[in-house]
């Protein structure tokens, strides 16, 4: 399939928690957006593999995607190697994206960090007609980096304020990383499930701030980004 924009995740619920508001603002509008994570958070100190392949999918149909698919590459054991940047840029020739969304450059989370290379791997790699001769070639028009963690200077802001009430449902499908679970249950503390989604809203609030905008997501660029004044 076809798409407008794909995001990568290193895990499901990145990009939901850096751009969910806008992933559902542009289907909304009609465009066709896809998510592809990177692994099954195999590693995730919470929740099992198929209960997060199950929150993902209610996310999913929560925010319109129009596509959602899963590398299978390793939990933390994303290198750059050549086998994972060719899954990344067929992922993307497979879908011939005119914008590619990829984690920010700088995270607390060395998956994050690494996911961030890969793409911006792929998304070069992808337009070389002598590579993966198999895959018709795929020039991107944009790489835009959203953030997880860490906040970096935002380039460019999203308002989601419409959208907001969509992000949060989107989050809350995945009880198995922000809730803290009944007493005595099997659940590990972690950044996730200490009012992890207040600090999200807090900074979406923020970031909006400047331009009077109740809530935005922030995103960055590292190459100049084009726009129609008419």
């Amino acid at each position: 399939m076809s798409l407008d924009i794909l995001i990568f995740g290193a895990h499901a619920d990145d990009a939901e928690i850096g751009m969910a508001g806008t992933i559902a603002k542009h289907a909304a509008a009609g465009l066709k957006v896809g998510i592809c994570d990177l692994t099954r958070a195999e590693m995730s100190s919470n929740g099992t593999v198929e209960r997060r392949a199950a929150e993902a999918e209610a996310a999913s149909a929560v925010l319109g995607l129009s596509a959602r698919t899963n590398l299978g590459l390793p939990d933390r054991g994303l290198y750059i190697t050549p086998e994972n940047v060719a899954a990344v840029t067929a992922e993307i020739r497979r879908h011939a994206p005119k914008i590619v969304f990829a984690p920010y450059w700088e995270d607390r989370h060395p998956d994050h960090v690494m996911c961030s290379r890969l793409v911006e791997e792929a998304v070069f790699n992808a337009k070389l007609r002598r590579y993966m001769p198999e895959l018709p070639p795929v020039r991107v028009d944009q790489l835009c980096f959203y953030f997880i963690n860490d906040l970096g200077r935002a380039d460019l802001i999203v308002d989601i304020t419409g959208y907001y009430n969509i992000k949060e449902k989107a989050l809350g499908c995945y009880s198995s990383q922000f809730e803290q679970g009944a007493a005595g249950a099997d659940v590990v503390s972690t950044p996730l499930n200490q009012g992890y989604i207040e600090r999200v809203k807090a900074r979406d609030s923020l970031l909006g701030q400047r331009s009077l905008i109740p809530f935005a997501e922030g995103f960055a660029v590292k190459s100049p980004y084009k726009i129609e004044l008419f």
